[in-house]
């Protein structure tokens, strides 16, 4: 009699499991715009993706141990196809640089229901660095007043175009000083190779890319608007509502993307051509140490500042809607990705220090102490090489050319802007007045090294005759 109530207990078991259909699970997709080749969203975007470093922070408890997310990453090549992805609710997180969040912002609050929400930064340079004007290698033009009456292509809408706004309003020029139309990185890259246009101006890495490539020089860095660049992150105002957890997941995944570019960015540089096919001697120029771009998710005020700047800008010109900053900006996210992982937000809030060269130069015998007059020498098949000065380093150059070794690429930093610049790229002022210590100073435009050979009693060099003038 006990074994068959046991028997019957064990039937209507079954039958209650099978009559009771499983709760069901939910799967939610989470729309993520990126841009892969723009070099300082990666640690956004394409390094998330690939390591999946999302789906490692993902929460899984409380109300989302039934839900599934899926990641739907979408690849752009600026931001403002990403802003018309999230108001048809297409995309939940996008990256873009400043310009193009500002009017993100701008455009979901016109859009009642389509609002973002401004939640971290991604990389930036507090002088405007990355943005640029490049034209042809062959081109008889240095500075942006030569393009007076030119054709010029920049992606409208992009981080680049705002840049050039700023130096037109700067300078007092009118909008028909030159002939300025829109055009994608893909498309300029291609028109001025043909010559089809004077100049091109983009966003990072292409002002540099293009010239590493050997068909273009630039001759205006965003440097020189002393005005900050950045990239920064923007979310759905109502996804964020509903999936809080998820958003500070998204940006603990962000935090130890940078980590792992810093902690070996000759390694992640070469994985940032594998997934990008921008090359690795680019990549570095931008996030290695004292790089152009500093990788920081923290919102500071100087960058709410540009933002204002900027769409002051294009307020003038009619070319963007109200936005209230306060209402857009928002960095309880953040903050609390930064207490989960044990991090000190308000201290990282307060500095702008990226990391710098150091050790001991190998060939001068000396310890590298002022990062900024330092450089980098990359050998095929070594690691790369940090030397104390311009002059160590080109002497270095010419070491590894005496011994037939290939020298990838080479980096010093310009003395003017202070932006890490690749060496042969470069305009130098040298003086040899002392052959056992020549004066080799370099300048990413002309003017700065003429006006400095000018100041130390030296001449204008290329790269050709500072090689000679270093020596071994």
């Amino acid at each position: 009699m006990k074994h068959l109530i046991l028997r019957i207990g064990a039937v209507l078991a079954l039958a209650l499991t099978v009559a009771l259909p499983a709760l069901a699970r939910q799967e939610v997709v989470i729309g993520i715009g990126t841009q892969n080749t723009t070099t300082n969203t990666v640690t956004g975007g394409v390094v998330l993706k690939e390591m999946k470093l999302i789906e490692k922070y993902l929460p899984r408890a409380g109300k989302y141990k039934d839900i599934d997310f899926k990641l739907d990453w979408q690849n752009f090549t600026s931001g403002p196809p990403i802003t018309n992805g999230m108001m048809a609710k297409k995309l939940h997180i996008g990256m873009m640089g400043d310009y193009p969040l500002l009017v993100n912002g701008a455009t979901g609050q016109a859009q009642p229901g389509n609002e973002t929400l401004l939640v971290a930064i991604i990389a930036y340079n507090a002088f405007g660095s990355g943005n640029g004007v490049v034209v042809h290698k062959d081109s008889p033009y240095y500075d942006l007043a030569d393009l007076k009456g030119k054709l010029i292509s920049v992606p409208f809408g992009s981080a680049a175009h705002g840049m050039v706004l700023q130096a037109m309003q700067t300078r007092g020029w009118k909008d028909d000083y030159w002939n300025l139309v829109s055009q994608s990185p893909e498309v300029g890259t291609t028109n001025l190779q043909e010559k089809k246009i004077e100049a091109h101006a983009d966003f990072v890495p292409f002002a540099d890319l293009l010239p590493y490539r050997g068909f273009a020089r630039k001759i205006f860095d965003g440097a020189e608007t002393k005005v900050p660049t950045f990239h920064g992150v923007v979310v759905r105002k109502d996804f964020a509502a509903e999936y809080p957890e998820v958003v500070v997941a998204y940006i603990k995944a962000l935090v130890e993307a940078n980590t792992w570019v810093r902690s070996n960015p000759t390694a992640a540089a070469a994985k940032i051509e594998e997934w990008t096919r921008i090359e690795k001697e680019v990549a570095y120029l931008y996030l290695g140490p004292g790089g152009i771009h500093t990788l920081d998710p923290t919102i500071k005020p100087r960058w709410l500042e540009t933002i204002k700047t900027g769409h002051e800008v294009l307020t003038r010109l009619n070319r963007v809607k109200p936005l209230d900053i306060n209402a857009w900006v928002d960095e309880s996210y953040v903050r609390q990705a930064f207490k989960e992982l044990k991090l000190d937000y308000d201290a990282q809030k307060q500095t702008l220090a990226n990391y710098d060269i150091s050790g001991t130069d190998a060939l001068c015998k000396t310890p590298i102490t002022r990062p900024k007059e330092a450089g980098e020498v990359w050998i095929e098949g070594a690691p790369i090489a940090a030397y104390a000065s311009p002059a160590c380093t080109l002497a270095a150059i010419n070491k590894a050319q005496g011994e037939n070794r290939k020298v990838r690429v080479a980096y010093l930093n310009d003395k003017t802007l202070g932006i890490k610049l690749f060496a042969d790229k470069a305009f130098y002022a040298v003086s040899t007045s002392d052959p056992r210590k020549p004066q080799i100073v370099p300048f990413l435009l002309r003017k700065d090294a003429q006006a400095e050979a000018a100041a130390i009693g030296g001449k204008l060099a290329t790269y050709t005759e500072a090689l000679a003038a270093a020596g071994l």
